[in-house]
């Protein structure tokens, strides 16, 4: 068992702090135990583990009309909005680092606008506008997609400018010093140093973008949210609560995976000597 070691901010418990931390556990685990077992015994009392309830879930019809349709709809509108976010947070992102001031700053307006405006705001406002622009139709899978586009793009902006500006000036120095222009700088110096380091906040970002397409609920969008929690209980009556399990299960196993992915890519660039720039660390008040 490994000991616990002090250090400058941490001091190692010694044997009577240890017991009351291990007491502290003890009750802190009954306490939620308690909880559980409180939660399960009302909805044992709502029957809610009534066997009509959980039977649609074992009938592959019930996936193959309602949830597996609700899956395909909900990472259509994630993998869309990645694509086009991670496009135009590298456009504005680098934009914002031009030299020429009617570039730097109407780039710098947008990117500040959508990361000020509510994205459920941005996402009614789309949603509502498009039938006036486009005419009649289902606008759903648009307004959710250029929504999260244009909010999650403008904070992957800001990731991406951190992300250039982490790399030590010693290195553009360098290269201009050899005669390199600034686009090759920017394309073989800099880019590839601020790739590394701003890989987990990118990842980082769009586990919350995978998590923001929930917000299609509100506009009628065909995800698993609306599948799972409005239609089918239409359908099956009483099955809300376990269609509620369900989705929550897929979110929270999905993002696990991201944010595992994006955790073991800031371990690796922290490791990694193929850049001098430090993390960039994902923040709200990155400017």
């Amino acid at each position: 068992m490994t000991k616990l070691q002090a250090t400058v901010l941490y001091d190692a418990p010694g044997p009577k702090a240890r017991l009351r931390n291990n007491l502290y556990t003890l009750i802190t685990v009954v306490a939620l135990l308690g909880v559980a077992a409180f939660v399960v015994v009302k909805l044992n009392d709502k029957g809610q583990f009534a066997g009509n309830i959980w039977a649609p879930f074992l009938e592959w019809e019930t996936w193959n009309q309602y949830l597996i349709p609700g899956v395909q709809g909900t990472l259509t509108a994630a993998v869309l909005a990645s694509i086009f976010a991670l496009i135009f947070g590298s456009v504005f992102g680098l934009a914002r680092l031009s030299d020429h001031k009617w570039i730097r700053i109407p780039a710098g307006w947008v990117v500040e606008v959508f990361r000020a405006i509510p994205l459920l705001l941005l996402i009614f406002f789309i949603w509502f506008l498009a039938p006036d622009l486009m005419g009649g139709g289902d606008y759903g899978l648009l307004a959710l997609v250029i929504g999260l586009t244009l909010y999650n793009g403008s904070v992957l902006a800001e990731v991406v400018r951190a992300g250039v500006l982490a790399v030590p000036k010693g290195q553009s120095e360098a290269a201009y010093a050899i005669g390199m222009r600034k686009s090759s700088v920017m394309r073989l110096i800099l880019l590839p140093q601020a790739l590394t380091a701003m890989m987990p906040a990118v990842v980082s970002q769009l586990v919350v973008l995978l998590k923001d397409t929930a917000l299609g609920y509100i506009i009628t969008y065909i995800d698993l949210l609306n599948m799972g929690f409005k239609i089918l209980p239409s359908v099956h009556f009483g099955t809300k609560l376990v269609a509620a399990i369900f989705i929550g299960v897929f979110y929270i196993g999905l993002n696990m995976l991201l944010s595992w992915f994006a955790n073991w890519l800031e371990r690796r660039s922290r490791r990694s000597r193929k850049t001098a720039a430090k993390p960039v660390a994902l923040t709200n008040e990155m400017t």
